[in-house]
């Protein structure tokens, strides 16, 4: 079973940047298309970025484009979300995901295999 694991987010101001970092365990020798999503308080879950198996591939939901970045690093089984820019409404916990499948802004959650806790990220203003 796939352990994904997210670290880095905290409380910031406007404007300032964050990286969050996702580590996955249990991977038994297969890669995993991977991704972003995010709860807002009182909204769904959405999805924010996907990245493809070897990190070809990269999708972002409208809201986030031009100031995240979404990478991995298959030697550390590592996924990464770089943010930059951030505003208040990008306060929010971020949960990484897993995938056998490509994961975009058209994935249902329900499809996803493996879910991460989440990390929370506050955008003060």
């Amino acid at each position: 079973q796939v352990t994904l694991v997210e670290s880095g987010g905290g409380l910031v101001q406007v404007g300032d940047s964050l990286r969050l970092s996702c580590a996955a365990s249990g991977l038994t020798g297969r890669t995993y298309h991977m991704g972003w999503f995010r709860r807002a308080p009182g909204k769904e879950r959405e999805f924010v970025a996907g990245i493809s198996k070897l990190g070809i591939s990269t999708s972002y939901a409208d809201s986030v484009k031009g100031r995240f970045t979404v990478s991995r690093d298959n030697a550390k089984n590592t996924v990464y979300l770089q943010m930059n820019n951030l505003k208040p409404e990008d306060t929010a916990v971020y949960y990484c995901a897993a995938d056998s499948e490509s994961i975009s802004t058209s994935t249902p959650l329900r499809r996803v295999d493996s879910w991460g806790e989440g990390t929370l990220v506050t955008v003060s203003s």
